[in-house]
């Protein structure tokens, strides 16, 4: 199928045309038509999987062919709201792409900038706007933003603003919509809590879309994992990135400090960087966003909220240099080089403390992640938590042989990680021999060395 098979009207197929769209994603075939005819919309999909021109593309050819022809300031017809800012800019940037040849008008609001500019485009007149929830009903207080003619309403990433603190936000905003109108509501996964909004948005039997993250991203990204001691991550990730080959790489931490960190030690190897995460000003994310896709960066550090509204064409690698506590937040992250229908890389970092996240990443994506153990930083402790298998040859060749890994599964009766870790030479349960322990003692007695960039 093509987007000449969708009803899409000829404007915006010559813009689409001109994107390099050719074939829709499973969520854009399944949606555009239903959101055409004017239906309701809920759908869980991940980022990457091409949502974002799901939503758009169906508003703007309504909006198109429904254009009032009343004189005096546009009025906001659609309202797109998200949790993050640069989720918000990518957002409006689809539009305008989309809608470069009707005539449309779009405007973004989000907080952390001065106002003024935001009042000023709204005092302007827009038939679209996108906002995050904050400052949307901040501007909506002081009488800047008005809603009732808003005919398209559409919540993105429901399950990051719930994880953001936005749904009292969101429950206000709804009270305030006019309730003849269409409503798309997003999210990448479907607990009770996103379930129960949906029902107070979308109206009765709304259309349904499911993506599922294992058949969009997981077997496209080509994974590898490796088993390393939390100390030794920071000179893994500096070995990596002067070995292997990339154009473009997102590091993933589990917190802003982590991200700052890693930060200070690359710039002390010589490899530039910057971090995107909620401590740092609008301004400094947007400048270190900007750097990385015009390529004067390659490395970019990001916490999962900042990240969201990340979309760089052919980004070719992901490392997870710590693991999320949520499996789905995994395929969210590899799925920022496994973009739409591409395939991609992606390498995940795992100390003895993230075990049990690995066990319940793997069981979620139905894959065991393939474990790279030819890497100068090793983890002492992996030997009690891998099943091995026999040596097989990674597609790139860089690092040696795969190993399935048990996930953490092959643990004591008591479910414990670390009841074994103190006698390394006592891993008979385990099926290794006393002299291959002692080897592995002497290995966690060597300091690695790093060698800088050759």
């Amino acid at each position: 199928m093509t987007f000449n098979d969708l009803g899409i009207c000829d404007s915006i197929k010559k813009a689409l045309d001109e994107e390099g769209y050719i074939n829709p994603t499973p969520i854009q075939e399944q949606s555009i038509p239903k959101l055409l005819n004017g239906k309701d919309l809920l759908a869980s999909a991940q980022t990457g999987t091409g949502k974002t021109a799901a939503f758009a593309i169906p508003i703007l050819q309504q909006l198109h062919l429904n254009r009032s022809q009343s004189k005096g300031p546009r009025k906001v017809k659609a309202l797109v709201v998200t949790p993050t800012r640069e989720l918000a800019i990518q957002i409006a940037e689809s539009f305008d792409n989309y809608g470069k040849y009707l005539g449309l008008r779009n405007a973004v609001i989000f907080g952390g900038v001065k106002q003024e500019p935001q009042v000023q485009a709204l005092r302007r007149g827009v038939d679209i706007l996108i906002a995050t929830p904050g400052r949307l009903l901040d501007l909506m207080d002081q009488g800047f933003i008005n809603v009732k003619s808003i005919a398209h309403f559409v919540l993105d990433e429901a399950d990051r603003m719930l994880d953001m603190g936005f749904i009292h936000d969101i429950r206000k905003l709804i009270g305030l919509l006019p309730f003849e109108r269409q409503s798309l509501f997003f999210s990448a996964t479907m607990p009770p809590a996103i379930v129960e909004l949906s029902g107070k948005i979308l109206g009765v039997n709304p259309e349904k879309v499911v993506i599922k993250p294992e058949q969009t991203t997981a077997e496209r990204v080509e994974q590898s994992l490796f088993f390393v001691s939390k100390k030794w991550k920071p000179q893994l990730l500096l070995h990596l990135l002067n070995t292997v080959s990339y154009d473009s790489v997102i590091v993933f931490t589990r917190t802003k400090h982590g991200a700052d960190k890693v930060v200070r030690a690359l710039d002390k190897a010589g490899i530039a960087s910057a971090a995107i995460h909620g401590n740092k000003s609008q301004n400094a994310r947007q400048n270190a966003l900007n750097n990385f896709k015009d390529g004067r960066i390659k490395v970019l550090l990001a916490t999962d909220i900042a990240a969201r509204g990340i979309d760089i064409d052919q980004l070719s690698l992901v490392i997870n240099f710590d693991l999320p506590n949520i499996p789905e937040t995994y395929v969210h992250r590899i799925g920022r080089t496994g973009r739409a229908v591409s395939s991609g890389s992606a390498m995940s970092f795992c100390d003895v403390e993230e075990r049990a996240y690995l066990r319940d990443i793997q069981r979620f994506i139905s894959q065991q992640i393939p474990v790279i153990e030819d890497h100068p930083f090793p983890d002492d402790e992996e030997e009690e938590f891998v099943v091995k298998a026999p040596v097989k040859k990674n597609k790139s060749g860089n690092f040696g042989a795969p190993r399935t890994n048990s996930g953490g599964q092959n643990r004591d009766r008591n479910g414990s990680h670390g009841n074994n870790r103190n006698n390394n030479s006592n891993r008979s349960n385990n099926g290794t021999s006393s002299g291959n322990s002692n080897n592995n003692g002497n290995r966690s007695s060597r300091k690695p060395t790093f060698r800088g960039r050759r």
